[in-house]
């Protein structure tokens, strides 16, 4: 053995020692041993307590120690996992091959294995086709490990160095022969290893690239989706089609408010999470140095917010004009009654004048009876004159009506006109009856001037009673305390007349009744009635009755409409009190967020938890709002157009509330936009820490960016040669190129971090996608279909045969695919 060490270390190793000396003395083997010991030495193998004449005499403890000692240097000092050592690496190799098999347990190189399972499970995990691993059994060890060393021997070229009887006859196998032949495993599948990372590489990339295929999808339907009811609401927004009546506005009015209270709040937080994935799209894109996310044409972000600005612009004028229109059918309807009324009342005093004014009767009446008939006809002209105003009133109002293009104007302006002709009949036949009764007047002598007197004094006061009666019952509207107590106090001054009005019924019924003393005094045979009037001491009576009944019943009207403007006033201050308090909390908060978003208080998770509390604090002062809601439907139902007690309207309070979620959402995405850079770029907390820092420092408007003459410092501060001399210029254009592409002339803190991500880590790229496509290829410049499903899981393998295109080089194979193309188009470039 001594004699041959030279030769048998020069074929094992493949190198060419010095020749051995020929002989078989002693000596000669202890110098051939020498020169095996010495060449070993010069390969790093350091040999304790061992020499020639050990081995030459035969020593067996030492000679294999020495024998083990080379074997970690030449079989498995190579193998390193996680840089632990030769041992320890083959060890955790095997643990990590086996840990997914029933019944393996590799803890050692010595009983872990003695069952066999190991073997066939390490066998399998490489190569699944030469092992049916589920048929054996746990409690036939030697079957299990003849079949692995013969399996091995035959497909895989590592000699049979084991004996299965030995190893499981024996308590504790051998750990440096096992060992040594499972290092034979390693080295026999370190090709399949690279071919596993370059296979973990390549499904990473793609992984990255599906899910932001899905978020893109994910965007597109969302924008599309919000586009589509924006595209809807507005034309619905926009329509200012009036209705009729009152009724059917109050409808409008109460569908605007279920789409303000539930239709529009979920489309509001739809845009802003839209917008929260459009930027963490990005930001996953920038860091998985992909190319930026266009959306299809109309779905930009900016197109959603021009959508969205419409849409709120329609949702104003659309409540102006419905509250606008409400106003004028309440003016309408409350016009409308009022000329009724007046209408009813006019008619019904017309009602047979004309017969009256056509009669011939003073053509057989005596001299008395013709005086009586002129006199009552000065009363009846009278009367006319007094009910003149009525008339115009009549025609202004429906003029009025006119002019605010009321529904029913058709009817009222026929009525109208009715009435106006038929008040020029009655006038032109009141001229001709005082010419007939003046003609015959030289004929009548006397005429009893207590009736006519009577009549005189009774006409004007039972118009003034009417008059009373028809202004107590006036219809009123008022939209303030101010104007109801002005209408009390105007009923409070009709009342102090009414006791002179009393003095003048009592001498109007005096006259009467002096005209009975008269007549039994001379014994006169009157024949019941005054001649000269129709209006009796009775109907005096019974209108001044009524005019005492209606005074309490306008008191008690008017003293309810007071109690509802007392009650609207009401409203507004308790809409004020707490519009007034949610309007400066709103202001507050959005303070607040800015103070914060420019802030480093702790690291970026510690900011994305206080944002978060801070989030659910706003989220849970939304009662306050939903109470304001409330509190602004009652005054909408109550009619209150104005209220002097607060600036805040609902409209201002509502898109500050929204635009207060929405900086808080995206305040929190910029913080987790900032975490997805850290991780994938491995920035450390304290480079955020010092970025922010700088970056504040030269923020000083707080507008979250940075003027180029701003940026240029913090670059400074941060050790960039970008002075103001030729080359300083030239690389300062070169970073404003890579931070502000569309040359706005501002960089923010985003744009900022992407770049100084990118200037201090690395990231996979096209070349490396490329090579390790070329390692599951076999260094082809193709791959196949076979290649990518037996290398990759099935949906990613299938992803890649999907997309990519043939491929067409002079050594091109029949369904050969191009990886080289493919892997390029990943990143945004259009050749390697």
């Amino acid at each position: 053995m001594a004699s041959n060490s030279c030769s048998y270390w020069r074929s094992y190793l493949g190198e060419r020692l010095p020749k051995p000396e020929r002989g078989k003395m002693r000596v000669h083997k202890i110098n051939n041993v020498n020169k095996a010991l010495d060449f070993i030495a010069s390969k790093g193998v350091k040999l304790v307590s061992i020499g020639a004449e050990e081995i030459v005499d035969g020593n067996v403890k030492m000679t294999l120690g020495m024998i083990w000692t080379i074997i970690l240097r030449f079989a498995i000092q190579d193998i390193s996992v996680e840089e632990t050592s030769a041992k320890e690496g083959l060890l955790l190799w095997c643990q990590r091959k086996t840990a997914p098999y029933k019944n393996v347990n590799v803890q050692n190189f010595h009983i872990s294995w003695k069952d066999g399972l190991a073997f066939n499970a390490l066998i399998h995990r490489h190569r699944p086709e030469l092992i049916d691993y589920d048929k054996l059994r746990k409690d036939d060890p030697v079957t299990n490990l003849n079949n692995a060393f013969e399996v091995a021997e035959k497909y895989l070229d590592i000699p049979k160095m084991l004996d299965a009887e030995d190893i499981v006859n024996t308590a504790r196998p051998d750990e440096k022969a096992i060992m040594t032949y499972v290092s034979s495993f390693y080295h026999a599948f370190s090709g399949a290893q690279k071919a596993e990372t370059a296979a973990n590489r390549i499904c990473k990339v793609l992984a990255v690239n599906q899910e932001n295929e899905h978020l893109m999808e994910d965007y597109e339907k969302l924008a599309s989706d919000l586009l589509e009811w924006i595209r809807r609401t507005i034309p619905w927004l926009e329509n200012r089609a009036p209705e009729k009546t009152m009724a059917e506005m109050q409808q409008k009015l109460e569908d605007f408010r279920d789409y303000r209270r539930v239709h529009k709040p979920p489309k509001v937080q739809e845009k802003c999470q839209l917008e929260i994935n459009f930027n963490t799209l990005q930001t996953k894109l920038r860091l998985s140095n992909r190319p930026a996310f266009m959306p299809s044409e109309g779905r930009m972000v900016s197109d959603i917010n021009g959508a969205w600005h419409n849409l709120e612009g329609a949702e104003k004028g659309y409540e102006e004009w419905l509250l606008n229109e409400i106003r004028r059918l309440e003016r309408l309807d409350h016009l409308a009654e009022k000329f009724r009324q007046k209408a009813a009342i006019h008619e019904s005093w017309t009602d047979g004048k004309e017969a009256m004014l056509t009669q011939k009767d003073y053509e057989t009446a005596s001299l008395s009876e013709v005086k009586a008939l002129l006199r009552k006809h000065e009363a009846f002209e009278s009367d006319l004159a007094a009910h003149q105003d009525r008339v115009e009133q009549i025609a202004a109002i429906a003029q009025e009506l006119n002019e605010l293009d009321y529904y029913d104007s058709p009817s009222v302006n026929a009525r109208c006109q009715k009435i106006c002709e038929q008040w020029d009949t009655l006038g032109s036949l009141t001229q001709s009856r005082r010419e007939s009764l003046e003609r015959t007047e030289k004929q009548l002598e006397s005429i009893d001037e207590l009736y006519l007197e009577y009549a005189k004094r009774a006409a004007p006061f039972n118009n003034w009673m009417e008059g009373a009666m028809e202004d107590l019952q006036d219809m009123f509207i008022v939209h303030n305390i101010e104007e109801i107590q002005g209408l009390i106090t105007a009923h409070e001054q009709f009342k102090s007349t009414l006791p002179e009005a009393d003095k003048e019924r009592e001498a109007i019924q005096a006259i009467q009744a002096e005209v009975q003393k008269i007549a039994q005094y001379n014994g006169i045979k009157l024949s019941g009635t005054n001649p000269y009037t129709t209006i009796t001491p009775q109907s005096i009576n019974s209108k001044w009755e009524q005019v005492q009944q209606l005074v309490p019943q306008r008191d008690q009207a008017l003293q309810e409409e007071l109690s509802k403007q007392q009650s609207n006033d009401h409203l507004r201050r308790q809409f004020a009190s707490q519009a007034n308090m949610v309007g400066p909390w709103i202001q507050n908060k959005m303070e607040e967020i800015g103070r914060i978003s420019i802030e480093m208080n702790g690291t970026l998770e510690d900011q994305l938890t206080h944002l978060r509390q801070y989030e659910q604090s706003i989220i849970e002062y939304k009662p306050n709002i939903d109470q304001l809601e409330g509190d602004h439907q009652l005054i909408q139902e109550a009619l209150i157009f104005d209220n002097k007690y607060t600036t805040y309207t609902m409209e201002h309070l509502r898109v500050g509330w929204e635009q207060l979620l929405t900086t808080i959402a995206r305040t929190i995405n910029e913080i987790e936009n900032q975490i997805l850079t850290r991780d994938a770029k491995g920035i450390s907390q304290e480079q955020l820490h010092e970025y922010r820092a700088s970056f504040n420092h030269f923020d000083k408007d707080h507008t979250g960016s940075l003027v180029a003459e701003e940026f240029k410092a913090c670059l400074i501060s941060l050790g960039y040669d970008v002075e103001n001399d030729k080359q300083g210029d030239a690389e300062f254009a070169r970073i404003m190129g890579i931070v502000d592409p569309n040359n706005t002339g501002a960089v923010t803190f985003q744009a900022f971090i992407d770049f100084m991500s990118r200037e201090t880590t690395d990231t996979d790229t096209a070349d490396q996608v490329i090579a390790s496509f070329k390692i599951l290829a076999g260094d082809k410049n193709y791959i196949t279909a076979e290649e990518l499903r037996r290398e990759l899981p099935p949906d990613q393998a299938e992803y890649c045969i999907a997309r990519m295109a043939p491929y067409t080089g002079p050594d091109a194979a029949p369904g050969a695919l191009d990886y080289m193309s493919f892997s390029t188009a990943l990143y945004g470039e259009s050749d390697l």
